[in-house]
């Protein structure tokens, strides 16, 4: 397309924002207004990509990080056809799949934006799955506002594209100068971001946004660059070609205040289509998505084994039997055992540093490529990523997620070491998947099943060794849990998970010996989803239900077990046992009492309960 035409197809898709935001009475048309030349000379004369085959292999990814900037991505596709003037129309009305920011209900839509700082993050993901995995020359492109440069997880995904030499990656950054309240830290003055990003190892270029000829050649050039991520810190003005709202503050985030003259200044409505160039096909020679049943390992019951060494292992074996399965890890695999797969399939490990964010991010974006990332850290450390793991939810990514070194159990390393808010963070993920094994062969089990859940899916591990319990073939379905003391006339039901369902059999153990007291345990294995049948058979049977977890009391097993009461049915005596103090230093049998989650306080609870119920 001739450098005329694209100065009109920019003014379309200015027009085409602004008409958008004022159908819906809201939206944010001077963000969109200021990208509209960069985006116009992307998608004329750089991206290459079917909109009639979205699952294309070979087709460019844009990913727009300024998601508050979607009318600028909606009128992008209206011009190439795929949206027509209706749904344009239909901005951010109930139903449309053109949201106030983008989310995959558009085909054309990887993942989800608009939590500023993850565009790069998700895209560094999309870029390595281009260049070690699928081994094709896709680009990835990531249109940033100027803003979001101030998030940490920019500068983490900074660091990792070039380490990693990512020269499929193209950060597009629109240096407006104003966000939200006024102007941005740095303003207008490009060197500030040139030289941080030539610190970390980035090709730039610094050119002015709204001269497509600039635009055209340093798109060019990305292209072109080898063994380098490249950024194109672009000049703008925001709300470019409206006086009214041009480079002015006060005008983020709201229509503009008459569009049919701010149409009339643009030089009215435009009906311009454009051909986008689609990609090649990719090459025959392309691996296969091999999927085999995977052979687990097995574990003897009565064998101690920690459940961190039984999910490296069986993530090991899943890998020689599915060829998608990649594993991630935020430099602590020697303790969460994911080495075990870095071992075995190298070219398949990703090496994230400690960056949980970008760990997060990385995964969500080679799961939009196909794979199946299992990223692990310790439990404690995930917290970080939350806001990632939510917008995870959002992107409808299917991940998998463990956590490990949950809980006081791990010891005398000290509270900062333990995730004891991370059961409550995972289950309040829309959609999340939340397991906590107890033993080996449970977790070689579920790590399996993760592979082919919906979703964000949660794994809790435990530091040190437990009991094997469980037979290498029994069966753990998601949602479903496991009975191991049952008798018919049972007293109390104890519900336990991970760790706590050694300390919930010793005590049952103990109370059947030395008080006659007959306690059901239900190992609730999936704590999201419950199974609550099997709670309501058992409260309905014993009418008390004590539950014991290594987390908070608040957001964890207690609560998963108190919603399913929560329907109007008749509600059994419940008690709850988590850690409610500060742990400090001590080891791990000595930080479980302290907590007072181990078999003694078990124990106590019980015939407290018991005690009650006889009373009454």
């Amino acid at each position: 397309m001739p450098y005329e035409e694209l100065a009109e197809l920019a003014q379309q898709l200015r027009a085409d924002a602004v008409r958008a935001a004022d159908a819906a009475g809201s939206g944010h048309p001077t963000s969109a207004m200021s990208a509209a030349d960069l985006a116009a000379v992307l998608l004329a004369r750089h991206l290459r990509y079917d909109f009639d085959r979205p699952d294309h292999p070979g087709n460019d990814r844009l990913v727009l990080s300024k998601g508050h900037a979607s009318p600028l991505l909606y009128a992008m596709y209206h011009a190439a056809g795929a949206v027509d003037e209706d749904e344009l129309l239909g901005y951010r009305t109930l139903g449309s799949r053109l949201e106030g920011h983008p989310t995959p209900r558009l085909p054309w839509v990887d993942v989800a934006t608009g939590s500023l700082g993850q565009g790069l993050p998700v895209a560094v993901g999309m870029a390595l799955a281009g260049q070690r995995l699928d081994r094709l020359p896709y680009q990835v492109y990531v249109l940033s506002g100027d803003s979001e440069m101030a998030e940490g997880s920019v500068w983490e995904a900074v660091e990792h594209a070039a380490d990693s030499h990512l020269d499929n990656l193209t950060l597009i950054l629109d240096v407006n100068r104003l966000g939200q309240r006024g102007p941005t830290r740095h303003g207008h003055d490009l060197d500030a971001y040139a030289r941080r990003l030539h610190a970390f190892g980035w090709h730039v270029a610094e050119i002015d946004g709204h001269d497509h000829q600039a635009v055209d050649s340093a798109l060019a050039e990305a292209r072109s660059t080898t063994r380098q991520p490249t950024a194109i810190l672009a000049r703008t003005r925001k709300g470019r070609g409206v006086a009214a709202v041009e480079d002015r503050e006060g005008k983020h985030g709201k229509p503009l205040p008459d569009a049919q003259d701010a149409l009339a200044e643009l030089g009215g409505v435009r009906r311009g289509r454009v051909t986008v160039r689609r990609p090649p096909e990719p090459p025959e020679t392309a691996a296969p998505d091999e999927r085999r049943t995977p052979d687990l390992p097995r574990y003897d019951p009565g064998d101690s084994v920690a459940t961190r060494n039984a999910y490296g292992e069986a993530l090991a074996a899943l890998g020689s039997a599915r060829s998608r399965v990649v594993a991630l890890d935020a430099e602590v695999s020697d303790s969460t055992r994911a080495e075990f797969f870095a071992k075995a399939h190298p070219e398949r490990f990703v090496e994230c540093y400690i960056a949980e964010q970008q760990l997060v991010a990385a995964a969500v974006g080679l799961a939009a490529r196909g794979y199946i990332p299992y990223a692990s850290t310790f439990a404690a450390f995930l917290t970080r990523a939350h806001d990632f793991l939510r917008m995870a939810a959002v992107s409808r990514a299917g991940i998998n997620v463990c956590g490990s070194h949950a809980g006081v159990s791990i010891g005398p390393d000290g509270p900062s070491q333990m995730g004891l808010e991370d059961l409550a963070m995972m289950r309040s993920v829309h959609g999340s998947t939340v397991l906590y094994p107890c033993d080996a062969n449970q977790t070689a089990r579920l790590v399996a099943a993760m592979a082919d859940l919906d979703g964000v899916r949660y794994l809790r591990t435990t530091r040190g060794a437990t009991p094997v319990l469980y037979g290498p073939d029994e069966e753990f379905p998601v949602g479903g849990s496991k009975v191991l003391r049952r008798h018919d006339h049972d007293q109390v039901t104890i519900v336990a998970a991970g760790i706590t369902v050694h300390e919930a059999l010793k005590a049952a153990d103990r109370l059947e010996a030395e008080d006659g007291i007959r306690a059901r345990v239900i190992d609730l294995y999936s704590v999201k989803p419950v199974d609550a049948d099997t709670l309501d058979d058992a409260a309905g049977q014993t009418g008390c239900v004590l539950t014991v977890e290594d987390h908070h009391p608040e957001g964890g097993l207690g609560d998963a077990v108190a919603e399913v009461f929560a329907d109007g049915r008749q509600a059994p005596r419940t008690a709850r046992l988590a850690v409610r103090n500060m742990p400090a230093s001590a080891t791990p049998e000595e930080q479980l009492h302290a907590a007072g989650i181990d078999a003694d306080a078990i124990a106590s609870a019980v015939r407290l309960l018991v005690e009650r119920v006889v009373a009454h």
